[in-house]
Order: C-alpha cells, then structure tokens, then sequence
C-alpha cells in the first residue's frame, strides 16, 4: 500500500496492491451483511412509531460484534436505551452499511479485480497486476473511517483484543490464526492512521 496524501478539499488519495483491496473490500462486505442480517421481530408498540414506519428492536442484538457495533445509547437506563435502540438501531445499521458499501465501490472504481481463478479451483494473483487508485472526496473520507473503525471493532470483539494485551499477541507463534487475523487488525489500524494524517 502507498499511504494515503491529502487532496484538495478534504479529498485523499492511496494506492492498494490487488489483494490489500479485496481484503478490505471483503471485511466491509462481511461487516455490511451482518449488519442487514439480524433483523428485528418485535412490533411497534404504538400508534406513533406504527405511523412513522419504526420498527427496530428495543433489545441489544444477540451477536457481540452488533452489540459492539450497535451499543446501547444509555449505559444506567434500561428503559431509555431500549426507546432510543427502538427509534435510531434501523438507521444507524443502515449508515454503516452504506459506508461499508461506499468503500466498496471506491475500490472497485480504483480498479479492483477479481482474483483469477486456477483450474485446481485454488485462486491464482495474476502477475503485475495493476494496483488500485482509490481516489475519495471529503465525504468518501469519511465513509472510509467509519467503515475502518467498524471493521476493526467487529475484528477486535472476534478476536478477545483488550486494551494494554500487546504481550499475548507479541508471543502467539506466527502460524496460529488468531495471530494473521492479528496482523490484519494492525494493518488496518495503520491504513486509518494515514487517512486520518491526510485529512487533518
């Protein structure tokens, strides 16, 4: 990857290697659908939210990367969280999906390709392929760094990252799993750094 750089107006620009980009692309994705999978089953509960079309659940999601994700709004009121969760949890899913969906298409615009495909079925990177220019406006920016914190977030509940545990990561031997997927919350973290460099 070459680091993002400011552009005019809030814009930024980086260049991705072909399989950075569809990392990233397929981390937002899998977030995205999360999101929009969970749906609720409770029912309005009054005639005013039956009227204004609300029908988010009053209850924390059962998976902890959506209680992650989608936290509840008052940490010393039950009956508040759920009334702010019932009115706001549809729309917040759908903010985050739409940033998910908008880095996405950032690096598809920038040139993502499909990994081609060996026949053995095993994929196979096709030799210099060309990297991906994402070019983002100050919006795109944005979207990019929700979607960052979003994918991180949803890693680190996964993964059991506490705050100050360097150390249980620094020993787990660089074949155990946990310790890639590890690398790969890093690596992420440093992509939002540069953004966050290139905007500021």
């Amino acid at each position: 990857m070459k680091r993002f750089r400011g552009r005019r107006r809030g814009g930024a620009h980086a260049e991705f290697e072909q399989p950075e980009a569809r990392l990233i692309a397929n981390l937002a994705a899998q977030v995205a659908e999360l999101l929009g999978n969970e749906s609720s089953t409770s029912k309005p509960e009054d005639p005013l939210a039956d009227l204004v079309d609300i029908d988010g659940s009053a209850q924390p999601p059962d998976d902890p990367v959506l209680r992650r994700l989608l936290p509840d709004a008052y940490r010393d009121d039950d009956e508040g969280a759920a009334d702010f969760r019932r009115f706001t949890e549809r729309g917040l899913r759908e903010t985050k999906s739409r940033n998910a969906q908008i880095l996405i298409e950032s690096l598809i615009a920038g040139g993502m390709s499909e990994p081609i495909v060996a026949d053995d079925g095993g994929d196979v990177e096709a030799p210099a392929e060309p990297r991906v220019e994402v070019e983002l406006d100050a919006d795109g920016a944005q979207a990019w760094l929700r979607a960052l914190t979003d994918i991180r977030l949803a890693l680190a509940t996964r993964l059991g990252i506490e705050q100050d545990d360097e150390q249980r990561w620094a020993t787990l031997p660089e074949d155990d799993p946990e310790s890639y997927v590890h690398d790969i919350y890093d690596w992420l973290g440093y992509v939002q750094e540069t953004l966050v460099h290139a905007i500021d």
